[in-house]
């Protein structure tokens, strides 16, 4: 491995570990070597900086209430929930904790769950963002004691002559082993007897109820015993499929959607031989060379948190109305806190559909400087920002248009134009390209930039992020 870090793989590890760098972290980062930058990476990750919104104020006990009441209380946790949305956006937007934040979102993502209550979702999200660095066997055992999962997975009702076996078999199923990985319907009716009792009280908080409890013995994956649901949480982690399982979904996330199982087959050892230590199956993968090869970068579609935060850090972007990110998050259909299901958002081809194309294309231009990009062909747009090819023939025609329109007048943002045209002064127009877009350009992009005739960098810049290839990280 080289001593040094090229812009690009620069570039590539902070869009995969983090939100991307602005030209001035780029250019202070040249100078460390590989191991350093990486170091660093962890080392300003260290603190939690739990999020601040507060809650007690809807602290109440359900049962007291009259339906008017009840569906006012509703309303006002729906309120707060976007209170912590918006706190964490910022947090990730301006945080210098990157590593961190971005190891939530794919928790957050891995352990899916969604309970309309602000006291839940804030627990749980804590529990994720105080473990997102630290060991996934007690992460995994502090979220499945969080009431919020407890309750999206209906363990309340799992009770000891009635057990529910929806929280044990998506234990197995999405938070271990992953779907058909060597475990039978019995090994699910036998770990959900293990999970009775594990319940909430009435303030919402973990309770084990030993009453509703099935005290009689168990046989899960060959191992038999008197087990509760602590054990069998243990016995998930024994199985080396457990850290192959999770080493796959990192490698399709942080690395490539399409899987290399020999580079999976590396992080999966050592992450079993570390006892499930985060750090050190990232650090395998960040510190490999197969992470920064030419075939890894520029070929995921950014989440449209990634979008956002990613255009919000290199930009400096402040909204008039904090709102409009909801707004924006609903519309390109990743709302945090809101998962579609059990198994969280699928991610890659699927953030494109013909609600969302559009809006992405025109969000960095009417989100930056208020104007947006009318593109002529939208299929040919869609085959451009596939992650399996970069070489795209057809006619776009991206064109910028003044004035107001819905998505400017909804967005209302201001991107910092000043501190960025200083960061890139004397950079050419390729350099621009080279720090602002991570894939090659396609055919279609090189004709578009070929006949562009312009010099006034904050245009080009615009120009650069309206492009299918921005898309891409």
């Amino acid at each position: 491995m080289a001593h040094f870090f090229s812009e690009k793989e620069l570039q590539h590890l902070y869009w995969r570990a983090g939100f991307g760098l602005s030209a001035d972290e780029l250019k202070k980062n040249k100078k460390y070597k590989k191991e350093k930058v990486i170091d660093r990476l962890f080392r300003n990750s260290e603190k939690e900086n739990l999020l601040k919104t507060e809650i007690s104020q809807i602290e109440v006990e359900n049962k007291s209430l009259n339906a008017k009441q009840r569906n006012e209380l509703q309303l006002k946790q729906v309120a707060k929930l976007e209170e912590i949305t918006l706190e964490w956006m910022q947090q990730m937007q301006t945080s210098e904790e990157v590593l961190r934040e971005r190891m939530i979102l794919f928790f957050t993502n891995h352990f899916s769950a969604q309970v309309i209550k602000a006291k839940m979702t804030l627990d749980l999200h804590h529990r994720i963002r105080k473990n997102a660095l630290g060991n996934f066997g007690e992460m995994l055992l502090e979220v499945s004691k969080s009431p919020s999962i407890i309750t999206f997975l209906n363990n309340k009702q799992n009770k000891k002559k009635s057990p529910n076996e929806n929280f044990a078999r998506e234990v197995m199923e999405l938070f271990t082993l992953g779907r058909d990985s060597g475990y039978s319907e019995k090994d699910i009716k036998e770990a959900a007897r293990a999970f009775t009792g594990w319940s909430t009280d009435q303030k919402e908080n973990f309770k084990f109820k030993p009453f509703l409890h099935d005290e009689g013995q168990k046989t899960v994956l060959g191992q038999t015993g008197n087990f509760k649901g602590q054990d069998i949480i243990r016995i998930l982690l024994q199985q080396k499929q457990t850290a192959t399982y999770l080493s796959e979904k990192m490698y399709k996330y942080f690395v490539n959607p399409i899987v290399n199982k020999d580079h999976v087959s590396i992080m999966a050892t050592a992450f079993y031989n570390s006892r499930y230590d985060i750090k050190t199956v990232l650090k395998t993968m960040f510190l490999s060379n197969w992470f920064y090869e030419e075939k890894n970068i520029g070929v995921k579609i950014k989440s449209p948190i990634d979008l956002i935060v990613g255009l919000g850090r290199q930009f400096k972007v402040a909204y008039e109305n904090p709102k409009s990110i909801i707004f924006l998050q609903k519309k390109l259909n990743q709302r945090l806190f809101y998962p579609p299901n059990v198994a969280g958002w699928p991610g890659d081809k699927h953030w494109i559909d013909n609600s969302t194309l559009m809006l992405r294309l025109k969000f960095p231009a009417a989100t930056i400087n208020k104007g947006i990009i009318d593109v002529e062909d939208n299929a040919i747009i869609m085959d451009s920002m596939s992650t399996t090819s970069n070489t795209t023939e057809g006619s776009v025609k991206p064109k910028l248009q003044n004035g107001s329109n819905f998505l400017t007048k909804k967005i209302k943002a201001t991107a910092n134009w000043d501190l960025f045209l200083i960061s890139v002064k004397g950079k050419s127009k390729k350099d621009l390209i080279d720090f602002l877009l991570q894939p090659k350009l396609s055919a279609v992009a090189k004709k578009i930039l070929e006949a562009s005739k312009e010099e006034n960098t904050k245009h080009f810049t615009i120009q650069l992020v309206s492009l299918p290839e921005y898309q891409l990280c």
